[in-house]
């Protein structure tokens, strides 16, 4: 096969691959939203969780080629590899959409009993409350924003790299394979740099693309609730993953 030919079929794999796979933009899309990530620090996350997932599966096939390891022994390292993947989303996805159960009960509008004073005695103080001037006001624990600032000392994002490095692409290894046997190791590089390349620009070009119709969306007395969701999204999206086959 000429090595063009099989650069750009690496490249559409690497295309379609992403695009039908929710996983690789939807947990970045609603993290972005349930944690108030800039666009900048959420395409940086992307993509950095994007070259962690190819990465994963490059040094898996060249140890393959270079030790001799069959086809079919690499293609059932990398389902290996994709189940514990799945779960490990699903996992984490389930766990943030419980925190994030908690978080809508925390933040929940309720009232507390505040006294006016006035700064002179003690006297007086008990005189505006036997007169009623005890009061309440509506009051949450998590303030008014849904987004949890200081996010810089999250987990979240490196939960997210370590579930993309185990992440497989299981496309690539038989791709990898073809040139290897040629002994072509310039096509070998080349067609990893096109699948990579093409797979993380797809990863970042789609989130991109959703976060414009929902960084700025408003949801009002909803935003409570977006933490819950996010997790639910993304352990959703995992699900697809182990029983649907995206």
């Amino acid at each position: 096969m000429d090595n063009s030919i099989l650069i750009w079929t690496a490249a559409s794999i690497g295309f379609i691959h992403t695009l039908v796979g929710p996983d690789h933009y939807l947990p970045f899309v609603v993290m972005q939203k349930a944690r108030g990530w800039t666009l900048s620090k959420t395409l940086a996350i992307t993509a950095i969780a994007g070259v962690g997932h190819i990465l994963g599966s490059v040094i898996l096939g060249i140890t393959g080629i270079a030790l001799g390891i069959a086809l079919n022994l690499l293609e059932t390292i990398e389902s290996y590899r994709g189940d514990i993947a799945a779960w490990l989303l699903i996992g984490f996805g389930f766990a943030y959409g419980m925190w994030g159960i908690r978080y809508i009960y925390k933040s929940r509008p309720h009232t507390h009993p505040h006294e006016h004073q006035t700064g002179e005695d003690h006297l007086e103080k008990h005189t505006h409350m036997e007169h009623g001037h005890a009061h309440s006001h509506p009051h949450r624990h998590f303030g008014r924003h849904a987004h949890i600032h200081g996010d810089e000392r999250s987990l979240t994002p490196w939960a997210l790299f370590i579930i993309f490095v185990l992440g497989p692409c299981e496309p690539l290894i038989p791709v990898l394979m073809y040139p290897a046997a040629k002994g072509g190791w310039i096509d070998l590089g080349l067609v990893c740099l096109a699948f990579g390349s093409v797979t993380i620009l797809t990863m970042t070009g789609i989130v991109a693309l959703a976060s414009r119709g929902t960084v700025n969306l408003n949801l009002g007395f909803l935003e409570r609730y977006v933490h819950a969701v996010a997790g639910f999204i993304i352990a959703a999206s995992g699900l697809s993953i182990q029983f649907l086959g995206l």
